[in-house]
């Protein structure tokens, strides 16, 4: 899996962290695989995890023949306290279901080993897509005294991604935070970005970030990821 503004993408429908064509497809063979990465700011929901410094990542995946797939992702983080890194464990199970539409569904744990307080907290979620075109949720369903979401928080999205000459690709997604409680307020992030792949060297990317309800500035930040 690699990281992108949204939920977790499966290897299975591998996108860069920059990429965002979001999509599932049935995996050929059981298979290990692994993935690398450096980002210039490590971007998540609309705010940058690494307080917009840059952040290595990395994830180890196992997929099933029969589409179930399970595996870790990690990278540094900065929440201006003692919390370095971010480790995610998850397991899910993606496919076709006929028509050219495709299905993703599963559970994300985050953990965040050093933080000075329990910050976990897991998630479902569920995508479809078909074509360019992907819909998903996520639904937090446990958390701890410290975590930045909470249970019954909601996140929902929908995407855009296509090819274009060249090795070129372009990514759109739009999503939505959804809080439990009126006293947090509901917001909305928008992302964009612009993708090269190479044959050996993996994919290079330049992404654009924007949350209309806090800070309400655009970021930008590019990316590098390379599977293996």
């Amino acid at each position: 899996m690699i990281k992108t503004s949204g939920i977790l993408t499966t290897s299975a429908a591998l996108a860069t962290a920059g990429a965002l064509a979001l999509g599932s497809s049935q995996p050929a063979q059981a298979e290990v695989s692994a993935n690398i990465g450096v980002v210039s700011s490590y971007f998540f929901r609309g705010f940058s995890e690494s307080d917009g410094g840059a952040a290595v990542q990395g994830g180890l995946d196992y997929e099933a023949e029969s589409g179930f797939y399970a595996g870790t992702w990690a990278s540094n983080v900065d929440f201006g306290d003692s919390t370095s890194y971010e480790l995610d464990l998850y397991l899910g199970f993606g496919g076709e279901l006929g028509e050219g539409v495709g299905y993703d569904v599963g559970y994300i744990y985050y953990a965040y080993p050093d933080a000075p307080g329990s910050a976990d907290f897991g998630e479902i979620y569920g995508e479809l897509s078909f074509g360019m075109f992907s819909v998903g949720a996520a639904y937090v369903v446990n958390d701890s005294s410290e975590s930045a979401l909470v249970n019954d928080d909601l996140y929902y999205y929908a995407g855009l991604g296509f090819d274009l000459v060249d090795d070129y690709s372009m990514g759109f997604l739009v999503g939505r935070t959804a809080f439990d409680d009126s006293a947090r307020e509901d917001y909305t992030h928008y992302t964009g970005s612009l993708a090269k792949a190479t044959d050996s060297l993996g994919e290079f990317s330049f992404n654009l970030e924007y949350e209309d309800t806090f800070d309400k500035d655009l970021k930008a930040w590019v990316g590098w990821t390379l599977g293996f």
